[in-house]
């Protein structure tokens, strides 16, 4: 046992010694996820505004120009362009000068009085977020416009009394957005980003640590000594956890302090379970080393893996709505259960009570990945 201690300790300061000499990899494993952090914040919004908007009315009267008014003052969409017939507004969607077209027809404000008005909303189906969002900004313009023409008639004909509003129609909903209320991206956005960044930085980082001492010829050193596989796993996990648990730390804090993305959970459970990430996102990016034989491939593998987790692991898209073999290669990533975790602390501040299946199974997952990167690292160069 104290052999073994004595032999993990100088495999561990060997390790140390490796990364504190790599300035420049350790330069890019603090930079790049700032970089990316900051892309986000500042250049990247889930929720499309200001919408450049062709619009044909046909009508010309008051009703046509008060919807059209309507539209603009949602701040959903900027009315650029003014044209005559559907056609050109399929062709300014083609050349992609505008992303939504609206057309009035010629009898709108006579529609509107027999309670049938009609206007064509043309989407740019090209783009996902702007259709999403002219879709939704269009929809609840109309409900909105139609109610107040609803309530204007019912005043005229006497149905309401004096001084009633649409508050006395029959239904009346109120609606409470819960953990974000303003519908800010970025606190939507951060907690999966940092699990994405800590993954991409964390497999990318341990895929390339044996394959790069094998491409150098420093692993034949390593074969010539006692230490045995699982002591070498070990020496390559902790320091490389401690550089990523800074680098959380950085980022985190930045998002906190400097967006002011508030934290509503408690800090040390999320630093436990992150600790529990790192080590199975290594343990990933060990497997994928020891299987490697190049570094060109542990790249391409890094990359396939990056891919999925961006699209499969809930970072963005739900799911809930994927299908059921796409789910189950999510389940295969560790960022799919962490993301649940660090939105769970974070932005709700949820207990250990509500996150203990993702946590086991992180667990789980890190001790099968250590085991089997130690079961494949095999003492023998080929």
């Amino acid at each position: 046992m104290a052999k073994s201690l004595q032999r993990l300790r100088a495999l561990i300061y060997k390790e140390t010694v490796q990364i504190l000499r790599d300035r420049r990899t350790l330069m890019l494993f603090f930079a790049l996820p700032l970089i990316e952090l900051f892309l986000f914040a500042y250049a990247i919004s889930l929720t499309i505004t200001h919408l450049p908007t062709a619009v044909v009315d046909q009508s010309l009267d008051a009703r046509s120009r008060d919807f059209t008014q309507a539209l603009v003052n949602s701040g959903d969409f900027d009315v650029t362009l003014t044209l005559q017939n559907e056609q050109q507004v399929m062709q300014a969607i083609d050349a992609g000068t505008v992303k939504v077209g609206v057309v009035i027809p010629p009898d709108f404000s006579a529609q509107v009085q027999r309670g049938e008005g009609r206007v064509l909303i043309l989407l740019d189906g090209s783009d996902s977020f702007s259709v999403e969002s002219g879709y939704n900004a269009a929809l609840s313009i109309a409900q909105k416009y139609s109610l107040t023409l609803t309530t204007e008639k019912l005043a005229s004909a006497g149905v309401l009394a004096a001084g009633a509003s649409a508050g006395a129609l029959p239904i009346t909903t109120f609606t409470r957005l819960l953990y974000n209320p303003d519908l800010k991206d970025l606190i939507f956005i951060l907690p999966g980003l940092i699990a994405l960044i800590m993954q991409i930085m964390i497999v990318t980082n341990s895929a390339m640590s044996i394959v790069r001492e094998r491409e150098g010829g420093t692993l034949e050193q390593l074969l010539a000594t006692p230490a045995r596989p699982f002591e070498m796993i070990i020496a390559k996990l902790i320091p490389g956890m401690l550089v990523a648990m800074l680098d959380m730390l950085m980022i985190l804090g930045f998002g906190v302090f400097w967006f002011k993305v508030p934290f509503q959970g408690n800090f040390l459970l999320l630093a436990g379970l992150s600790i529990i990430f790192i080590i199975s996102g290594m343990g990933l990016g060990l497997v994928i080393s020891a299987v490697a034989r190049t570094q060109r491939q542990a790249q391409q593998l890094t990359t396939v893996i990056q891919l999925l987790a961006m699209l499969l692991t809930g970072f963005i898209y739900p799911r809930s709505t994927m299908p059921l073999w796409t789910q189950i290669v999510g389940d295969l990533i560790p960022m799919t259960y962490f993301v649940r975790v660090i939105r769970g602390i974070m932005t709700k501040g949820v207990a250990m009570t509500f996150l203990w299946t993702d946590s086991l199974t992180l667990l789980v997952y890190a001790a099968i990945a250590l085991g089997i990167a130690a079961a494949v690292s095999k003492k023998r160069l080929d």
